[in-house]
Order: structure tokens, then sequence, then C-alpha cells
């Protein structure tokens, strides 16, 4: 997290059960509130595989005190989405009832099953023919500066008035740092990048951190014979491939042309959610085991 450390007040917490470090929950303070950290897609408390209901609960009682003795009033948990981890983790979802907490939000990741693919729809079968018959080509590349400079950045700026989370400085950086993790998908017509995306690869799923193609994209069909490329070739083996979500206004609304391509694709809907403790509330959790 170090690369964006200027735009945060760090207040992350290490949990030690006899010496050994068993938990992590990357965090940042706003005034008298901790969040899960801002700068990460996917955060909350990281916990060793070998923790069960008990052990998670005294860890979060454990942070609850220490932000009660710090005079932080409140902490918003945004939690790992299920497909992230191989185990079942839902010891703080239930925890989180207990706690009364407050769920703030609610995000729509579009997601594929790799073991179990609906049928793709007849509107992407049809964009990559188009992509075919216009000489289209998908090449891996080391470097980002083609998709951040002449794609990316031209896009959100025009559509959104926005720019990537991660400048291409950023990017780049996280590349190095994650060679075999962070991958660039672009495409290209006649040796100019017409589309592309940004994968970070998990042990268990790929997820499409930017997607983008030029204006053409939809006569070109660049973006459908990208996606079922990596689909069908590349990333088979995972479990999962998450699309992202398509959320916007804090999860309240969604777009829905957006949503609709990757449903075309065989993704189906998952939650990810944001809670809010009261941090006074942790005496609840004293209760639980009888």
């Amino acid at each position: 997290m170090d690369y964006h450390q200027d735009r945060f007040k760090d207040h992350s917490l290490l949990l030690y059960k006899k010496d050994k470090l068993v938990a992590v929950f990357p965090a940042n303070q706003r005034e008298n509130v901790l969040y899960s950290h801002q700068g990460l897609t996917y955060g909350g408390l990281v916990i060793n595989e070998n923790l069960k209901l008990k052990d998670v609960a005294a860890c979060l009682k454990v942070i609850l005190d220490y932000l009660k003795e710090n005079e932080i009033q409140k902490v918003q948990v945004k939690l790992l989405p299920s497909i992230y981890s191989p185990l079942p983790t839902d010891e703080l979802k239930y925890l989180f009832f207990i706690l009364e907490a407050r769920l703030a939000r609610r995000d729509a990741l579009s997601v594929v099953n790799m073991q179990h693919r609906p049928k793709i729809s007849k509107d992407r079968i049809a964009g990559k023919k188009r992509a075919v018959k216009h000489g289209l080509v998908i090449k891996e590349v080391n470097t980002f500066d083609e998709f951040w400079n002449e794609i990316l950045i031209p896009n959100l700026e025009r559509k959104h008035a926005a720019k990537p989370v991660h400048s291409l400085a950023e990017i780049q950086k996280l590349k190095n740092h994650f060679p075999n993790k962070i991958r660039q998908f672009n495409v290209y017509k006649d040796n100019v990048i017409v589309a592309g995306t940004t994968i970070f690869e998990t042990e268990f799923v790929a997820h499409s951190q930017y997607i983008s193609g030029n204006e053409d994209k939809n006569n070109l069909g660049s973006l459908d014979f990208l996606h079922l490329y990596l689909l069908d070739e590349v990333f088979q083996d995972k479990m999962y491939f998450d699309f992202g979500i398509s959320n916007e206004n804090q999860g309240k609304n969604i777009n829905g042309g957006l949503h609709y391509w990757k449903e075309g694709f065989g993704a189906r809907t998952i939650t990810q959610d944001f809670y809010e403790i009261d941090v006074q509330q942790q005496h609840k959790l004293d209760t639980i085991f009888i």
C-alpha cells in the first residue's frame, strides 16, 4: 500500500496470539472513524486460516476495545467477497449481526463461475465475429503506456471527467512488485491499440480492474473478442472471473448497459458489503458463547 501512503492516514492493526501474527486489519483513519483501508479494493479483517469463529470474535473484540481506548467512535468495514477466499468466511458477517452493525453499502459484482458457465449471449458472440472479420489481434504486454495514454485516460476524461484510480507510474510500480499477478491485455487493429483490460490475478480469481475500448469498440467487437479470449483460453482454469462492479452512487445505482454486457458472458451477481459499527457495542461480543 506504500505507493499511495501520502493519500491516507494509515492506522492498520496487527493482531497477535502468543506472539504469533494471526490477523491483520488494513485501515486508515479520518477524524474519529476508522475505515477498512480506502486505498484497497477489497479489505476487511484478514485472518489466518486456522482461526475459528471464537478466535475471530476475540480478534474483533480486541480491535473494538483498542478503538474505544483511543476514542475512535465508529469503524467501517468492507467484507472480502466470498470468491476470494479458499474457505467459508462469514464469521464477520455473523459477528456484525451480534453487534447490530449497520449495512452502509452493498455493491454488486458480476462474476463468472468458471466451473459452471452459463450460455454466452448472442450479442457477445456476434461481437467476437465482428472482431474476427476486422482482423483484430490480442497481445499480452508488460507495459501500460499504450492502454493508459491512448485508451483509458481519454475515455474516463470524456465520459466521466475522471482519472484512473492508479496513475501510469503507480500501476507500473505495482506490476514491478507483482509481475505475475498484474497483467495487461491489449487489442490491436492494424497495429493500433483499440481496447484493453488490466487483470489482477489471484490463486482462484482473475479480476478485470480496468476495461476500456475506443469509440469504435461496439462496431469492432473488441471488448467482446478480448474477454471471450480471456475466459476461454487464458483463465479457463480459474474458479472465477470477476468483472467487478457496475455500481454508482455508493452502490444504490447500477449502470444497466455495463451490467448487461457483463452478464452476456455468463456473469452473475455476488455482493460486497460495507458495515458501520458503533464501537460502544463491543460488549455484545461477550455474550455469544454459552
